[in-house]
């Protein structure tokens, strides 16, 4: 598929499939989180232990990342059709920029989420965390959610 059958995609898209991630992680994480921590719900403290870390940040993080690397997106940009992809070529965007797009998502948050936000006014619909790795998020014209495939060849 070249770059002109595809679109950039928008912000409320973007927060649904957000939404749906969201959904997802929790449906997951907070049943095994209320068994190791049977008082989690109630407790004061912000971090209930060592699990309480790995299961709230780093697993988050890791299938986050595992699933930008093998699909281009997490089930909720599935859902809505979407891919992350380099903004020059529009192949797959490198581990790298999966990377620095992931840890980008902290300063995008910070100030009201303003750069996440920035998604609806920027013409490439880039957030901060797209711009700090050079990705753009895509899918085909008209918001078809079959998946994508692209091709490899000159922008």
């Amino acid at each position: 598929m070249s770059l002109d059958e595809l679109e950039y995609v928008g912000f409320w898209p973007r927060v649904g499939a957000a939404l749906i991630d969201t959904v997802l992680t929790c449906l997951i994480i907070w049943p095994i989180l209320s068994l190791i921590y049977p008082d989690y719900w109630v407790s004061e403290r912000m971090v209930q232990g060592p699990a309480d870390v790995l299961l709230s940040w780093v697993l988050p993080a890791v299938a986050v990342l595992l699933f930008w690397i093998k699909r281009q997106a997490t089930p909720g940009k599935m859902a809505i059709g979407a891919r992350i992809v380099d903004a020059r070529t529009g192949a797959a965007a490198s581990p790298l920029q999966l990377l620095i797009r992931y840890l980008g998502y902290f300063p995008a948050a910070l100030l009201l989420l303003i750069g996440l936000i920035w998604v609806a006014f920027d013409p490439r619909k880039q957030g901060w965390h797209d711009k700090l790795a050079g990705t753009v998020v895509v899918r085909r014209k008209g918001g078809n959610t079959e998946p994508v495939h692209f091709d490899a060849g000159p922008n």
